[in-house]
């Protein structure tokens, strides 16, 4: 019986198998189109995505979705180097950069520009308490420290967008 088994494989022929499952550490990147669409070698990009821990038809589904937009924010469940990631797509035709979750330095961030803390609390649409504790030492929240890189990126942006025109 196992002869059988064996001589049915063999007539299948060599299998090509994807590497799937490199230990490494979860990540969430945006990749975006480093080339002109045609240039993108889907395939590759594919591979490389699966084997930072996606599935087959995720990888394909964030491939295609970045050809389609431009862009597209995945997270990739094992990431052993970021940097061997983006070199790896990068030659493949996709940027990749990660979403950071870095800690910002409210008390900074302020004093760069220019404000007191009820003046920053006001102008950001925040509660004072909240930029008094957060530079007191208590971190902020997931949201919060989404919105206070904003803030850090784009200021004037960012106290726009809290503003609504009085007609």
């Amino acid at each position: 019986m196992q002869s059988k088994l064996r001589e049915r494989l063999e007539r299948l022929g060599p299998i090509r198998t994807a590497h799937v499952g490199r230990s490494g550490l979860p990540e969430s990147v945006v990749l975006r189109l480093a080339t002109d669409r045609a240039q993108v070698r889907v395939i590759d990009a594919v591979q490389v995505l699966m084997a930072n821990g996606l599935t087959m038809l995720k990888a394909k589904r964030a491939i295609e979705a970045a050809l389609e937009r431009d862009h597209i924010a995945v997270h990739l469940p094992a990431v052993e180097s970021v940097s061997g990631l983006a070199a790896e797509l990068g030659e493949a035709g996709i940027l990749a950069t990660v979403i950071t979750t870095d800690a910002v330095d409210v008390k900074a961030l302020r004093e760069r520009l220019g404000l007191t803390q009820e003046q920053f609390a006001l102008r950001y649409n925040l509660s004072l308490d909240s930029v008094q504790n957060w530079e007191g030492g208590r971190q902020p929240d997931r949201s919060a420290s989404s919105y206070l890189r904003v803030i850090a990126a784009v200021p004037e942006a960012a106290a726009l967008a809290q503003e609504l025109a009085v007609a």
